[in-house]
């Protein structure tokens, strides 16, 4: 009985510091100046307004691609989201699960939708400056230079099969910057990861402008990359900064 004890004090020790390390960054996300708001008061999934008119991009987004693009892409996921939560919601209350399968995948697909099109709106914000300070360190380390890191990315996210995304993304765990593939909005990824940087290569990121022409896209969108922005999120993913 006293293992037993012992492991259920300690599970719900890890339970409780993961939780205080979540509402750590957070908080470490607002005091650098910037906060990723999914929901509303009431706890409902919402698209907060773009960081930016839509023809500030111009002319490597041009502004119809950016309208169509939030209003007709990410907005439809949030109320998708919502409504997946709904339907699992009277699942629970009914006892009825019988498409609980469909609705948990659904709701995955649409919740990183919003997720990483919230991210999305930041990351495209910048005027392509490369990366500096800790952030710059850190992709030395785990890439060997920003030339090769800048190679592996693009052609990662160049070589998504279909649509998907180009992550770049903090492992807590490793300590480690990756790169990795997005298929979809939900898979490929790697369990922890926190997202800094995220490029989008769904068409309709980009077909009106540049039509099947993603290299070109690409090559233009590292114009638009905040790296600030990036910074501030990989410092508050790091442990030792939320832990002060």
């Amino acid at each position: 009985m006293a293992t037993r004890r012992n492991f259920l004090q300690g599970t719900a020790a890890v339970g409780a510091g993961l939780m205080l390390a979540q509402a750590q960054a957070v908080n470490a996300a607002e005091d650098m100046g910037y906060t990723d708001k999914l929901t509303d008061a009431d706890g409902k999934y919402v698209a907060a307004p773009l960081p930016f008119p839509y023809d500030a991009l111009e002319p490597v987004i041009d502004a119809r691609t950016v309208e169509v693009h939030y209003n007709f892409h990410h907005k439809p996921a949030v109320i998708a989201a919502n409504k997946a939560e709904e339907a699992l919601a009277k699942a629970r209350d009914s006892n009825d699960f019988a498409l609980v399968k469909f609705y948990e995948k659904e709701l995955a697909f649409q919740l990183s939708s919003h997720i990483l099109h919230t991210i999305y709106w930041t990351s495209i914000s910048g005027k392509g400056d490369v990366p500096k300070g800790e952030l710059a360190k850190a992709i030395d380390r785990d890439f060997g230079s920003y030339v090769k890191f800048k190679a592996q990315l693009l052609a990662a996210t160049l070589s998504v099969e279909a649509s998907g995304w180009g992550v770049v993304g903090y492992l807590p765990a490793t300590g480690k910057l990756m790169v990795l593939q997005c298929e979809n909005h939900q898979k490929l990824t790697a369990w922890g990861i926190q997202p800094i940087l995220v490029l989008d290569v769904f068409e309709h990121a980009y077909y009106l402008r540049y039509q099947n022409k993603r290299n070109e896209y690409l090559t233009q969108i590292f114009t638009l990359l905040n790296w600030e922005n990036a910074a501030q999120r990989f410092s508050a993913a790091q442990p030792s900064r939320r832990l002060t």
